[in-house]
Order: C-alpha cells, then sequence, then structure tokens
C-alpha cells in the first residue's frame, strides 16, 4: 500500500512511518518542519533500510498535497500534522483552528479531488473532557475544555458528516491518549524544536542537565498525590496501532470507525518522575506550579474495541516508555 503521512517526521509520525515500512508498505512523508528536523528522515530510513519519499510543504497547500497524492499513487492518509499543546492552545485558539481544522479541511478536498477515500485520523482523548466516569470508553460524552481539544472534535465531526454523505469514505478517528518512549534504537523519539510542552521529553532534557527543572503544574488535583493522572502509551504501541487500524479499514463496508489507543492504566506526574529516575540513574528536580487552563484531574482509556475490532493492545510498561526515552534522550546528548 502507498501510503501517505501528514506530519510525517513528528514524533508520532516518524514511529509510524518506521512501523509501516518494515511492513513492506510504500512510505511519503509530508512535512512543513515547523517541529520537528529533516535529520529524522534519514534516521527513518536507516532503520528501516528502505526508501522513504519527503515532501517539504504544509497541509494547508491544498495543491501541493493533491499533487502529492497523485504522483505518489497514494492508497491511504495518516494524518498526523497539526499542533498539540493544551496550554498554547488557550493562549492562540485560531492558530490552532487555523492548522487542526483548516488543515484537515485543505486535506480532505485534496483527497477527494485525487479519489483517495481512506483515511487515519490522529485525534486526541481530550475531546473527552473532564470525565464523567472511568475508564472511558469510546461512547463517552465529548465535552472538551480547552481550544485543542475543541479543534480535534471539529475535525471529528466533520469526518463523521463527510463519512455519512458519502459511502465511498473509509475513516478511522483515533484518540491517543498520552504518547511517550521512543524507538528502542534510539535513533527516533521526541525532540520538539522548542521547550518541550509534554512531560517526558522535558523530564528527558531535565534529566541530562539541558533544563533545570521540572514544572509540576498543580498538586491539589483530587488524585492519590495530587498530581494530575493520565494513560501513557508507548510510541510504538501507538504505531502499530495505526498499521492495525488501517489494515481494519481495508476489511470494512463502515465508513466511520472511532477508537482509543490507551493502556487502561493510569500513572500520576510524580510517578512518572519517579519511573524516569529509575530508568536513567538521573535526580529529577521540580517544582509546584499552578494548574494550567484547561487541564483535567485523570484521563485514562478503556481500550477494549481496538482490541477486539483491530486485534491491538498495547505490550510496553511505563518502564519501558522511559527507559526508551532516556535512551533516546542520551543518544541526543552524545551527538
Amino acid at each position: 500500500m502507498n501510503i501517505l503521512l501528514t506530519g510525517g517526521t513528528g514524533y508520532i509520525g516518524s514511529h509510524t512511518a518506521v512501523v509501516l515500512a518494515q511492513a513492506g508498505h510504500q512510505i511519503v512523508l509530508l512535512d512543513n518542519l515547523s517541529n520537528s528536523d529533516i535529520s529524522v528522515l534519514a534516521r527513518v530510513k536507516a532503520l528501516t533500510r528502505s526508501h522513504i519519499a519527503f515532501v517539504h510543504g504544509d497541509v494547508r497547500n491544498q495543491e501541493l498535497v493533491h499533487k502529492v497524492l497523485m504522483d505518489h499513487h497514494i492508497d491511504a492518509v495518516i494524518h498526523f500534522a497539526g499542533v498539540k499543546a493544551v496550554g498554547e492552545s488557550v493562549e492562540q485558539p485560531l492558530r490552532y483552528y487555523d492548522i487542526n481544522v483548516g488543515g484537515t479541511l485543505s486535506l480532505l478536498k485534496a483527497m477527494r479531488h485525487a479519489r483517495v477515500f481512506t483515511l487515519v485520523f490522529s485525534s486526541s482523548s481530550t475531546v473527552y473532557g473532564n470525565p464523567q466516569y472511568l475508564p472511558i470508553d469510546e461512547d463517552h460524552p465529548t465535552r472538551c475544555t480547552n481550544p485543542y481539544g475543541r479543534s480535534k472534535l471539529h475535525v471529528e465531526e466533520m469526518l463523521a458528516d463527510l463519512a455519512a454523505a458519502d459511502p465511498h469514505w473509509r475513516i478511522a478517528l483515533l484518540r491517543y491518549f498520552n504518547p511517550i518512549g521512543a524507538h528502542d534504537s534510539g535513533l527516533i523519539g521526541e525532540d520538539p524544536n522548542d521547550i518541550p510542552n509534554n512531560l517526558v521529553p522535558y523530564i528527558a532534557r531535565v534529566a541530562a542537565g539541558k533544563l533545570e527543572c521540572l514544572r509540576v503544574f498543580g498538586n491539589d488535583y483530587p488524585t492519590p498525590d495530587g498530581t494530575g493522572v493520565r494513560d501513557y502509551i508507548h510510541v510504538v504501541d501507538l504505531a502499530e496501532g495505526h498499521m492495525a487500524a488501517l489494515q481494519a479499514l481495508a476489511r470494512t463496508n463502515q465508513s466511520l470507525h472511532v477508537y482509543n489507543l490507551g493502556t487502561g492504566q493510569g500513572y500520576s506526574v510524580l510517578e512518572v518522575v519517579r519511573a524516569f529516575e529509575q530508568a536513567s540513574g538521573k535526580t529529577i528536580p521540580y517544582h509546584i506550579a499552578p494548574r494550567r487552563a484547561g487541564d483535567i484531574a485523570t484521563c485514562y482509556a478503556q481500550a477494549a474495541r481496538a482490541e477486539a475490532a483491530l486485534g491491538w493492545k498495547a505490550q510496553r510498561t511505563l518502564q519501558d516508555m522511559c527507559a526508551s526515552a532516556w535512551k533516546f534522550q542520551a543518544s541526543l546528548v552524545l551527538e
């Protein structure tokens, strides 16, 4: 299968590219490199020992996307391209709607024009908002608490309308919980261009001496240690979930499918800190900061639907996640 990955040199995109290429698929990566580096391409090629096509461009450039779809005879698209920081979205809502919603709209128009109707969309558990019950299954009400989550939900609603209107489409909405970790090789991982917004790459830079101290946003949540609890999933497990979703779309007659991708286990911020200290042998200094706008206390998945429908289940532990993230961070220190 010829597969286009938008945002393909990013954190999740690059790991998914490796999984797909190693399974024999032909991969094309489209990325504007706003939050990734072109060096990732060489690392993906080294891991897969295969040709990986790369196009430097923005998913909002409809003409360019259409050309890529046609030139590479694309069969399916996995749409990762977007911005994803909760706090930043509260400060810059128009940017989030422009990139996340506008970018998807542009992509869909290009796909329709090229008659490519298979799409896996990178959504988020943030669409659920404050949980009404735990674990969160796919039937949980969607009530977003921040513009990032709303941008993802708007796209989901747009895709549901599209699937209802045109039976040609085969769409999977993958609601991620919290991806962390890195490839076991240490060659690729999460390395944002600016100061990280996500917990584990920030911890990793503190452990490496690149940042002084971790800020823990809030210790007064109704959780066992007062810090936020999340369902952390290894990025390679997540990548394997994308391949399973693509395979399922190829054998279905239904247009739209929604799956949680998580482990079903919640860990607090401080539990992750302790696990990373154990993996790295480093002490992680931290201080408590005020809560961030839009954050919630606890969120973890019910992922039984993905296991039943896709034959997929997360396999890797929190210790695996932290050890692989540290191996990747240590490799960056040596460069």
